[in-house]
């Protein structure tokens, strides 16, 4: 991804929560380090497209 005009690496955290067999939301958070945080610059929850 791109921040402020420059490629920069991000790690991603995709989680899929279900309940009897269908799935309910889906969820992905961008981050940089060890944890995931918000303060990343680039960094937070990230759309996921079901293709």
């Amino acid at each position: 991804m791109r921040v402020e005009g420059a490629p920069t690496p991000r790690k991603v955290d995709i989680r899929i929560y279900a309940y009897a067999g269908k799935v309910l939301l889906a969820i992905s958070r961008l981050y940089q380090g060890q944890t995931t945080n918000f303060r990343t610059p680039g960094g937070g929850f990230a759309p996921v497209f079901a293709v």
